[in-house]
């Protein structure tokens, strides 16, 4: 589970240009919307994508989002339960 863990903050950073941001800055507990991290709804329609091309993991309830993307151990949780 921690390397999902650390794949997942390398993917975040990659895919959404976090040019000052470092693996290290973003903590598993961490928000990754509003206060914490501070990524937006455009960022969120890229960690979809990540989920689909990286995890074959499709969301088909935009709801669900809200609860999966809160911080990394939600995501690298919702993965280990649905990847195919």
């Amino acid at each position: 589970m921690e390397n999902l863990k650390r794949e997942l903050k390398e993917q975040i950073i990659e895919r959404l240009n976090l040019e000052d941001v470092n693996v290290e800055d973003i903590a598993d507990d961490m928000p990754l919307f509003g206060g914490g991290l501070g990524l937006d709804s455009i960022d969120a329609l890229e960690l979809i994508v990540l989920l689909e091309n990286d995890y074959g993991i499709e969301l088909t309830n935009p709801e669900e989002g809200k609860e999966i993307f809160q911080t990394v151990n939600s995501m690298s949780d919702f993965i280990s339960r649905n990847r195919k």
